[in-house]
């Protein structure tokens, strides 16, 4: 199933920090930014991390929640996440289920290899469970900015 612009989300069991397991479906009433790095506490996506950690309050204010999901063990995700001081959930995805889901399993040149690993991905998904916007092959300089104008988009809508 590929997920496009304006399509409903498929309800994916979570299994979040804290050890919690829950569903997509239990986001829905109100916006929320689901992004994808590919591996918890490499140089990246703990700036990303920081970024969206940083304009929290703002995305609050949208009433807007913030997921981050990787391919990560349930332990490195809570490391990450504590030892970065997250005030947002991260998903542990080992199996990819919810990474196929958004088709963010690509080949990627690593050192010269050729090795499957997350493209760096955020979905703005609207309070209906309706996925609205989406980035791909993200740099992170500038882009949690750009989610949140987006986020702020979707409320005057």
């Amino acid at each position: 199933m590929t997920l496009k612009t304006g399509d409903k989300l498929p309800d994916i069991e979570l299994h979040l920090t804290g050890d919690r397991s829950t569903s997509l479906s239990e986001f829905s009433g109100k916006p929320l930014v689901l992004y994808f790095y590919p591996k918890a506490s490499t140089p990246g996506c703990t700036q990303e991390g920081l970024d969206f950690s940083e304009a929290i309050n703002k995305f609050r204010r949208q009433s807007c929640r913030i997921l981050g999901a990787s391919r990560d063990s349930l332990k490195a995700q809570e490391n990450f996440k504590a030892k970065q001081g997250f005030p947002f959930d991260l998903v542990s995805d080992p199996d990819e289920t919810l990474c196929q889901a958004f088709e963010v399993i690509k080949m990627k040149n690593m050192y010269g290899k050729k090795v499957r690993g997350i493209e760096r991905s955020t979905f703005l998904i609207d309070a209906s469970g309706t996925l609205q916007r989406e980035w791909r092959g993200v740099k992170v300089k500038g882009h949690v900015e750009e989610v949140l104008d987006a986020v702020k988009a979707l409320a005057r809508d």
